[in-house]
């Protein structure tokens, strides 16, 4: 049996996307620039997807500009409220420790050009507490970004509460949506979102595009410059495919949401209810408010690489954290961030199943996972030195 559970790296690009695609690599092949009657043509496809992916997340058409994806989607966030700032004297942001590194890594890069960043705690459930960043905003504050969704524990954070405080204070809000987008309602509106960044690939569009929202009134800071594309905020001829692709996948996604929510909501807590009765195991997030899909646990005792590459050879694709570091040999930045020591963090499993897993994969997974684990803590020094008492448990037996 196969068994794909690492959606929250890449999903599967769906019949959807790839049906809303192929027109517009046969038919409406036009740059979406010229004057002429095919790039008309294509343009009014190119901006139909615009208006479904503005409907999706009621936004404004005019609001909704298209990215190579969500980094690209985060940095423009970033660098624009940064630019705004420094205009009016503020130098300061505010986000989290357990961001995604293209937020993380751009406010590294503001640091080097002298802005304050102040990075606040999220507690061992994941979720950051609204009191915190009330404290943290300062009169110089530009920005507050705060991931909607976390990538690697699956934590949701209350965004519309966030969004609300930032504008009491007159600070610009900006979410990182990548993997709360098609799972979990987003309102840019209601939820008092000054930016959002999105990427198609999460939501079973292709790969290679995104979405970059900006409210009306906020001034955009150019990343790439060129042609008059994008109302002149991104230059480069659009890639049509890829954005109808994205907002056809990103309507059924929505259209789908509370459908897919109650199939993944009973397989997620079934494999995590099973997998939890592993001695010495922890899951990791707050067990309520995350994503329908998602599953991070930790098994004393273990290196997660290890476990990867036993579970791909039977057949389950998984991860230990974030595709994006996945060459690194460091524990996940995530889960250092909710308190775990180095030797847990080492030892994680995320498992992201999609609308698609089924009951028989969901109970292969949980026959599968306390096998290799017993066999990998059966030839470890570490738990051997754990068992024989020469070292301390740092989870207790059943789990945390």
């Amino acid at each position: 049996m196969f068994v794909y559970a690492d959606n929250a790296a890449t999903t599967k690009t769906s019949k959807t996307a790839i049906n809303a695609m192929l027109p517009m690599l046969e038919e409406f092949y036009g740059n979406p620039s010229s004057l002429h009657t095919p790039g008309q043509l294509a343009k009014e496809k190119l901006e139909q997807a615009r208006e479904t992916m503005a409907k999706y997340l009621n936004a404004f058409p005019s609001e909704i500009y298209f990215t190579s994806g969500g980094s690209e989607a985060d940095n423009q966030a970033i660098l624009t409220a940064a630019a705004a700032g420094e205009r009016r004297g503020r130098k300061h942001i505010i986000s989290t420790k357990f961001e995604h590194h293209a937020v993380l890594h751009t406010l590294d890069k503001l640091k080097e050009r002298g802005f304050e960043i102040t990075l606040l705690d999220v507690g061992e459930n994941g979720i950051v507490k609204l009191e915190d960043i009330d404290a943290a905003i300062r009169e110089d504050t530009a920005l507050v970004t705060i991931m909607f969704a976390n990538n690697e524990i699956g934590t949701i954070q209350p965004i519309a509460e966030i969004g609300k405080l930032c504008h009491r204070h007159g600070v610009c809000f900006h979410t990182d949506a990548v993997q709360a987008a098609g799972h979990i309602p987003i309102d840019v509106k209601a939820m008092n979102i000054d930016m959002l960044s999105l990427s198609a690939h999460k939501f079973h569009g292709p790969r290679g595009v995104g979405v970059f929202f900006a409210r009306r009134g906020v001034r955009i800071e150019n990343l790439i410059n060129g042609g008059a594309q994008e109302r002149g905020k991104r230059a480069g001829t659009e890639n049509l495919p890829a954005i109808a692709g994205m907002a056809a996948a990103f309507a059924e996604s929505c259209e789908s949401m509370e459908k897919n929510a109650a199939k993944l909501i009973p397989m997620r807590d079934k494999l995590i209810r099973e997998l939890s009765k592993i001695p010495f195991s922890i899951v990791n997030g707050d067990l309520e408010n995350r994503l329908p899909g998602n599953v991070n646990m930790c098994f004393e005792g273990i290196e997660g690489e290890s476990l990867l590459l036993l579970l791909d050879e039977a057949g389950i694709a998984a991860s230990s954290g974030s595709a994006c570091t996945s060459g690194s040999l460091d524990p996940s930045h995530v889960l250092l961030a909710i308190g775990l020591p180095h030797e847990i963090a080492h030892g994680s499993l995320r498992l992201s199943i999609s609308e698609e897993t089924t009951e028989e994969e969901i109970d292969y997974i949980i026959e599968t996972v306390p096998k290799i684990v017993e066999y990998l803590r059966n030839m470890s020094p570490v738990w051997e030195d754990l068992e024989n008492g020469t070292r301390e448990h740092l989870v207790c037996k059943k789990g945390a």
